[in-house]
């Protein structure tokens, strides 16, 4: 369903958009991921809503079939983009999850500033995107997902988000749509 309204109170979320993210091998180019993420920051900051950026400091534990990367990483891996241009009233998460919510506060920041809707956009769709979408819906916010302000380092996993999962969790729109929206 494609991106309809904006709650009064909605907060941008914008995922791992961070040096060691935007170093990767990805399906679209970062540079214009980065540019509408940025433009949406800051079309919700002229209308002084939300913005969250959130960056990921490292992973959950466990065994999986698909080894993660190991050594050290360099210092400055979790810094974001400068483009997002981070404000004093940004919301800082740093996550050690897929899902920006979990053991974050998160969820109680946003309620507390009467947050019932939130847009979320960034690096990687299928992973932390989609995992920070399904937490959102599922602890009640109206989810709109901003599709050209995304992508994933496997262009099947993007796409099979976009059109299977995305339409589950909330609507989907492009920069423009959504920033339009915010401007009525």
């Amino acid at each position: 369903m494609p991106v309809t309204t904006l709650d009064p109170r909605t907060a941008l979320i914008v995922i791992d958009l961070q040096k060691s993210i935007l170093a990767l091998p990805v399906a679209h180019a970062t540079g214009e991921i980065v540019q509408r993420a940025s433009a949406l920051a800051f079309a919700f900051r002229q209308r002084a809503l939300p913005v969250v950026l959130v960056n990921v400091a490292g992973g959950a534990k466990g065994r999986t079939q698909q080894q993660r990367p190991g050594g050290e990483l360099p210092a400055d891996w979790t810094e974001l983009a400068v483009e997002l241009d981070r404000q004093p009233q940004d919301h800082l998460v740093t996550k050690h999850t897929w899902g920006a919510f979990t053991s974050t506060g998160l969820e109680s920041h946003l309620k507390a500033l009467g947050v019932t809707q939130v847009v979320i956009v960034g690096i990687a769709t299928s992973i932390g995107v989609e995992s920070t979408a399904r937490q959102a819906y599922e602890l009640g916010f109206n989810v709109t997902l901003g599709i050209d302000a995304m992508t994933d380092m496997n262009a099947d996993a993007h796409a099979n988000s976009i059109a299977r999962i995305f339409p589950r969790l909330g609507e989907t729109g492009t920069t423009q749509e959504i920033i339009d929206l915010l401007a009525r």
